[in-house]
């Protein structure tokens, strides 16, 4: 039974938690008519009742972009906030644009204030309209009542009504984790191969735990309780842990196949290795990204396009190469990563790899893995060996000026690295290990899928003399 607006409000006076029970069902009860000018004053108002669960959440990392972690040997605060990549390479002197997907407002420059609790953004994950959206170039702002916006140019947005999005609030919906989470790297399918769009309602094929019967949602897995801990790490902005955060045995038990010979496989080879035979399965992701070949005037009905109907091109951003139903490259995976950092020194003359799977078949914490790799080429320093920071977005960045040089010195001093005045280009890679897009039971792998003269496994390069079928080469 819900209580009467005038005893909320006196519950809520005594500071009893009771509060918070009575407008759970309703928020519209208590939100009321606003007006609300801007989300710091939504969340202000969401604080009223949850300045617990606010505070808490700012010690997490969807928060901080960066947690205290062993990296290569070193304590240090490392996340996305200063992890380095071969999409649009680094946070730093882009922050208005890759702040956009922060869970915050105003993170424009290095002067953020993480103390403030106002700035948190609680629409962004719990709002239940589907009609909220962050600004692109916004540092994490929507457009508010009021103010016209263009993104890209002659693209009006329209203002959120934030009394709307605010009566809406509750549990999150997979289209809204999925609001960044689908769309890292600068559009929807470029980043995560097993992310993307087509998750907020996919059929049973494309996943069959969020297009199945139960329909389930992102934190049915990820789960975080009130203290919003969520599980999960990304290995593109952590190093891991090695120890299990979470997986598939969380609600599936120990020995789930009939066949013993296949809860044997199970110790040495993941349940994502049988059970994701392809990733990118609605739509193709992004596999190769060339920056060097960017800043040519193309006129836009001679860029090329794919098969897919995907753009092999873009003045900004260089050349691309897209694919779909992808079949995953395998490596031993013991849940770490090795990674270059900021200010590392790289070897040019090879493939750079940001991120590498860690493990081998002698590893007892390893097992084969599914991975989407990444490759691309991108700026590096060529006096001090070091990958480039590009300032892309901004006054002095690349995408306004199209000056190589400047937009590197301009990032890399926002990153605090040294710049010799000189750049080239180097080959890179990425590992994205594959979680999402698992396939209905009967269209798991088989036995001949990896093995025999047509199976996809590498067995050289996961150490084997070849097929270990055979005896004589396990």
């Amino acid at each position: 039974m819900r209580l009467p607006k005038f005893m909320t409000r006196v519950v809520l006076l005594l500071g009893l938690s009771l509060a918070s029970t009575a407008v759970a069902g309703n928020h519209a009860d208590y939100v009321g008519a606003g007006p609300f000018k801007s989300g710091p004053e939504v969340t202000k108002k969401c604080m009223e009742c949850h300045e617990a669960e606010t505070k808490a959440y700012m010690k997490s990392v969807h928060w901080t972009w960066a947690k205290k972690q062993k990296v290569n040997g070193k304590e240090m605060e490392f996340g996305k906030k200063n992890a380095i990549n071969n999409f649009c390479v680094a946070v730093p002197s882009n922050w208005p644009r890759c702040t956009s997907c922060h869970t915050g407002y105003g993170w424009k420059d290095d002067k953020f204030d993480f103390t403030k609790a106002e700035n948190v953004d609680c629409l962004v994950c719990h709002e239940t309209t589907g009609t909220y959206k962050k600004f692109p170039s916004g540092a994490g702002h929507p457009v508010y009542p009021g103010e016209k916006k263009e993104f890209p140019k002659g693209k009006v947005w329209a203002p959120v009504d934030l009394v709307k999005v605010a009566q809406s609030v509750g549990k999150p919906t997979r289209a809204a984790c999925g609001s960044c989470h689908f769309y890292g790297g600068g559009g929807d399918r470029v980043k995560h191969g097993d992310l993307d769009g087509s998750l907020k309602n996919p059929s049973p094929e494309i996943d069959i735990h969020m297009g199945g019967k139960k329909k389930m949602a992102c934190q049915d897995c990820h789960q975080g309780g009130k203290d919003h801990a969520i599980k999960g790490e990304a290995a593109s902005v952590s190093v891991g842990t090695g120890k299990k955060i979470m997986g598939c045995t969380d609600c599936h038990k120990e020995n789930v196949h009939k066949n013993a010979f296949l809860n044997k496989h199970a110790k040495k080879i993941a349940c994502q290795t049988c059970h994701i035979p392809a990733f990118a399965k609605d739509k193709p992701t992004k596999i190769w990204w060339d920056w060097s070949t960017a800043g040519k005037d193309i006129p836009e009905k001679d860029i090329p396009h794919d098969k897919y109907g995907e753009h092999l091109y873009a003045k900004i951003k260089g050349d691309f190469k897209w694919e779909k139903d992808v079949v995953p490259t395998y490596y031993w995976y013991n849940g770490t990563v090795d990674r270059i950092l900021l200010g590392d020194k790289i070897d040019p003359s090879k493939v750079v790899k940001l991120s590498a799977a860690k493990g081998d078949r002698k590893d007892p914490n390893a097992k084969i893995f599914p991975f989407k790799v990444m490759k691309g080429k991108q700026p590096y320093d060529a006096g001090n060996n070091t990958i480039a920071v590009v300032n892309t977005f901004g006054p002095d960045g690349y995408w306004t000026k199209f000056d190589w040089n400047l937009a590197i010195a301009t990032g890399m001093k926002a990153a605090g690295q040294p710049y010799s005045g000189k750049f080239g280009w180097i080959e890179t890679s990425m590992v994205w290990p594959i979680n999402h897009m698992v396939s209905p039971k009967d269209k798991a792998l088989k036995c001949n899928d990896c093995h025999g003269d047509k199976g996809r496994l590498d067995w050289k390069a996961l150490g084997y003399k070849g097929d270990p079928k055979n005896p004589a080469n396990r």
